[in-house]
């Protein structure tokens, strides 16, 4: 098994919570995580029917029926516990005694906020970080990483990424968008998916999208929202400040995991990412999710944002989760460092007034070093940082 760096943070949730709520993406390692750092802690799954239908049938009673410390899977598919979770604990009045996890963030956080609010410590599982990847393979490399993904079965067999992905989009449809949303024809939802990951990097544009797949806006958002929620995509906010210039308002799109980008993109290796157009974007991107991947193992919230004015002036992520260290990157593909890389980080940073700014370009080759204010890394040695 590869130690997943939030296992302790959920030690100390369960220290101060009577429950833990874990939520992520499928295939992300949810159910072993818990079930390894609550290994005393009696396991159920509600994707068993027999199981969810008791639950369902008498909430009550289902709990009755378990030990003091329970670790419940899949919890968003029985909304009628979470009243009698929130009855026992308050009855309890004990920490740590109920670990939920589940795939569908909306569906958990929604029945967390009507009856656990107050009483539930929230984490997020992503897939592996790059730094649990090269814990356990000494000789991992982040471009091979890039394409191949981050998803814990990958890094645990042997399966091909085509297969996994393959599969993974099915069940992913399947379970997860037909299940929920109104989706009548799947070959409408599998082109919306390519188009979004030639979107990646790119601001979120929902009449271009509706244009190029055929439906219409509102079901564009619909399928955006479901993709948000299951932690597939993710949409990074414009960063707004009181500045005389006029700053974009529209979101950028990005991808949690940049295998299954790649792999919608055609992209099998490492060789055929850097001589394809997209490679930029696809860097950026992995860099993204790996910074909020560094957020959530944390239990930090992200404060990550992008920069674009109506000059097109641009910085790729502006993090303010230290207000008086505020970090903004950019990202640069590319193997050779070039000074224009860092042109824009100095200027952008004295306008929006920030103080003490942290100025980093992080790029495709190797090693570290200072261009005047701003730090130079590698991607090997921004990942691998402390």
């Amino acid at each position: 098994m590869i130690r997943r760096e939030l296992g302790g943070q959920l030690l100390q949730l369960a220290e101060w919570y009577p429950v833990v709520s874990v939520t992520g993406p499928r295939q992300s390692g949810k159910s072993t995580l818990v079930q390894d750092a609550f290994a005393d802690y009696r396991y159920v799954n509600l994707e068993d029917p027999s199981v969810r239908a008791r639950a369902v049938a008498d909430p009550t009673g289902f709990l009755l029926t378990l030990p003091d410390r329970v670790i419940i899977d899949e919890a968003q598919y029985a909304p009628e516990l979470f009243s009698a979770i929130q009855a026992r604990a308050d009855e309890r009045k004990s920490s740590g005694q109920f670990i939920l996890s589940g795939s569908q963030n909306f569906l958990l956080l929604k029945s967390i906020k009507q009856s656990l609010a107050g009483r539930v410590g929230i984490a997020h599982l992503l897939p592996l970080s790059f730094r649990e990847i090269r814990s356990s393979e000494g000789s991992a490399l982040p471009w091979d990483v890039i394409v191949r993904g981050s998803y814990p079965a990958l890094h645990a067999s042997d399966v091909p990424t085509d297969i996994f992905y393959e599969n993974y989009l099915d069940t992913y449809v399947t379970r997860d968008v037909v299940g929920y949303l109104d989706v009548r024809n799947e070959r409408d939802f599998r082109r919306f998916l390519t188009a979004c990951a030639t979107r990646a990097g790119n601001l979120l544009n929902f009449a271009d999208l509706s244009r190029d797949v055929g439906v219409s806006v509102p079901t564009i958002r619909s399928w955006v929202s479901i993709l948000e929620s299951s932690f597939v995509i993710r949409t990074l906010e414009p960063y707004h400040a009181n500045v005389s210039k006029r700053l974009t308002k529209t979101p950028k799109l990005y991808f949690y995991d940049t295998g299954l980008l790649c792999h919608l993109l055609g992209l099998g290796d490492a060789t055929a990412l850097a001589e394809n157009p997209y490679a930029g974007a696809v860097f950026e991107n992995y860099v993204i999710s790996e910074e909020l991947k560094r957020k959530f193992n944390g239990l930090k919230r992200p404060q990550t944002y992008f920069y674009r004015d109506d000059s097109k002036i641009e910085i790729d992520m502006i993090d303010m989760a230290d207000a008086a260290r505020p970090l903004l990157c950019e990202m640069k593909s590319g193997r050779t460092y070039r000074p224009s890389f860092a042109r824009s980080l100095a200027p952008v940073s004295e306008s929006l007034g920030l103080q003490n700014p942290d100025l980093h370009v992080v790029y495709g080759g190797e090693g570290s070093f200072a261009d005047g204010a701003v730090r130079v890394d590698g991607i090997m040695e921004w990942l691998m940082r402390e």
